[in-house]
């Protein structure tokens, strides 16, 4: 029984590769039926145990098929073109710890509820967004900006688009990377209307506790790049130790690096 689920299993991992290289997804109908094939060879092999080299074929086209359908329903989660550059009013929580850095912050928004002039639109449910805080290079934090924690409801004017990236061969793929995150639009907070804090407590509460400890850390060191350490240390956030190197090496005189930048 053990060399037959390790076969099953690489027949499963076999079948997922082989859908990795595919350049377009199926049809529908056709992945529907190589998942019913895929079931019937599974049930054949489990009925006769002399059809085992059926239900490897059966596992692979099963795990094919589920591939195919979960590349279905993320590239079916995208920004649809005719709300690129409109301002949406959206509704939704911050998933995570918000980045600061010279330009605002960003942060990662879960999508509740989203409407255009009125009628409701539909959105991908996760979004890398962006809030400045003002042209000029020494603009600090405006009230509602440093409220802003992890977990937390807010109502926001967008102005969204696709994710887009540098073309750079060999290098970072920014675009890339937002899809395997599942984050399917960019953009940045509008100041009119005002932003609005709806709730407090709103979800995620391990963001919050982390939000905690990274709020406790900043509020009792006052050494930025000791307490971005220890805020990666403590919590995971990198982020926060680029945020302490960039307050650092902006303060210098002689050299002012660009900011860092928001999605």
């Amino acid at each position: 029984m053990g060399w037959r689920l390790g076969a099953l299993a690489l027949a499963w991992i076999a079948g997922v590769a082989l859908h990795l290289q595919q350049r377009t997804l199926w049809p529908v109908s056709t992945s529907v039926a190589a998942a019913a094939l895929g079931l019937l060879g599974l049930a054949l092999a489990w009925r006769w145990r002399r059809a085992f080299a059926v239900g490897l074929l059966g596992a692979a086209l099963l795990a094919f098929s589920a591939s195919e359908w979960r590349a279905s329903l993320r590239l079916a989660d995208a920004l649809p073109e005719a709300l690129e550059g409109r301002d949406v009013s959206v509704t939704g929580v911050i998933t995570t710890l918000p980045q600061r850095s010279a330009a605002g912050l960003r942060f990662r928004f879960e999508i509740e509820a989203a409407t255009l002039q009125g009628l409701p639109v539909q959105l991908p449910e996760l979004l890398a967004i962006g809030w400045y805080k003002g042209m000029h290079e020494d603009a600090a934090l405006s009230e509602p900006q440093a409220e802003l924690r992890a977990g937390q409801r807010w109502r926001f004017t967008l102005r969204l688009r696709q994710p887009h990236g540098n073309l750079n061969p060999h290098g970072f793929d920014y675009e890339l990377s937002l899809f395997e995150q599942g984050v399917r639009a960019t953009g940045y907070v509008r100041d009119a209307p005002p932003p609005e804090l709806l709730h407090r407590a709103a979800g995620y509460p391990v963001e919050r506790l982390r939000q905690r400890v990274r709020d406790a850390i900043d509020a009792s060191v006052p050494d930025h790049r000791v307490a971005g350490v220890l805020a990666a240390l403590a919590v995971g956030d990198q982020g926060a130790i680029v945020v302490a190197v960039n307050k650092v090496v902006s303060s210098s005189p002689r050299e002012r690096p660009p900011s860092l930048p928001v999605v």
